[in-house]
């Protein structure tokens, strides 16, 4: 399989690039960004090809990985997948349901593969644990607390935009959602959502499992409070989602063999679009309900 990279900034350096170029199962062909120097230094660093033309891009390879923001990432996907080119795509899939959905839906019509790059589903010890988790019957209720510093440290995505404008629910907010709608089934409820300190928010879930989920999210805590959580409870106990030894450089090289292999078989992935939709439709649902409401005046 012949990839492309779509993006140029902190993420597609950090993680991105090193994956592909580092994965023996496929070839990195060359990277596309929206500053051509960006792309021509990264393309450079890895001796690829940079392309000043997205569509060139398309035309020369077998899939994409996306790299870029998620309102960005949405337009390209469709185009992609309208182009037969299976997608490699991080979370989250979009910051609307409309442009979420149109992703999903150009997948399907195209019949490509996708895989959405949730990272603690692609690291060794957390997949493990959410896979032995999922089989485990009675689960009554769970805590999440994804905590980032980004904000509050010198962080390289401290400056990015969306991140700024939507806060931790959309960007952690994922990662805890695509930990415990495997394990608790889907949310059918966003029963309450509240804000916290800065971008912090808190969640309560009604799952589709009878089990209910807290969940509390920030990009602003203290660098010494920061770290992810989830606590499952139920008839077997209490089970903690275990750390991952490993960076997302090698949980990324997993989420390129689910690629490859979703492409071959033609079996979707469970982290594949229409997940990523499903994650975007519960963050905008918790999203309306954070929205303040206006103040009525007195009759």
């Amino acid at each position: 399989m012949r990839i492309g990279l779509l993006g140029t900034g902190p993420w597609a350096r950090a993680a991105y690039a090193p994956a592909l170029a580092g994965h023996t199962g496929v070839e990195f062909a060359g990277v596309w960004g929206r500053r051509p120097e960006a792309a021509d230094e990264l393309a450079k660093e890895y001796g690829v090809t940079a392309y000043a033309d997205v569509d060139a891009l398309l035309a020369d390879v077998d899939a994409v990985a996306v790299a870029l923001p998620p309102a960005v990432q949405g337009e390209l996907a469709v185009r992609a997948a309208r182009a037969g080119r299976h997608l490699l795509l991080d979370k989250p899939l979009a910051l609307t349901v409309t442009e979420g959905r149109a992703v999903a839906k150009a997948v399907a019509a195209a019949g490509v593969a996708s895989v959405v790059f949730f990272t603690a589903r692609f690291q060794r010890e957390p997949a493990a644990w959410i896979e032995e988790q999922a089989a485990v019957p009675g689960w009554f209720t769970a805590r999440a607390q994804w905590l980032g510093a980004v904000f509050t440290t010198d962080s390289p995505f401290a400056a990015s935009p969306w991140r700024r404008e939507k806060g931790a629910l959309w960007d952690v907010g994922p990662h805890a959602l695509s930990v415990l709608l495997p394990v608790l089934g889907d949310a059918r409820r966003v029963a309450a959502a509240a804000r916290g300190p800065a971008d912090t928010v808190h969640l309560v879930l009604e799952h589709a499992g009878g089990a209910s989920s807290a969940l509390t999210l920030s990009l602003t805590a203290p660098a010494a409070a920061a770290g992810a959580e989830v606590e499952l409870r139920g008839e077997a106990g209490v089970s903690v989602l275990p750390g991952s030894s490993e960076g997302a450089v090698p949980a990324l090289a997993r989420a390129v063999d689910a690629l490859t292999a979703a492409a071959r078989s033609g079996r979707p992935h469970p982290c594949d679009a229409a997940f990523g939709l499903r994650v975007t439709e519960i963050l905008s649902a918790a999203e309306d309900l954070l929205v303040p409401q206006p103040v009525r005046a007195a009759q």
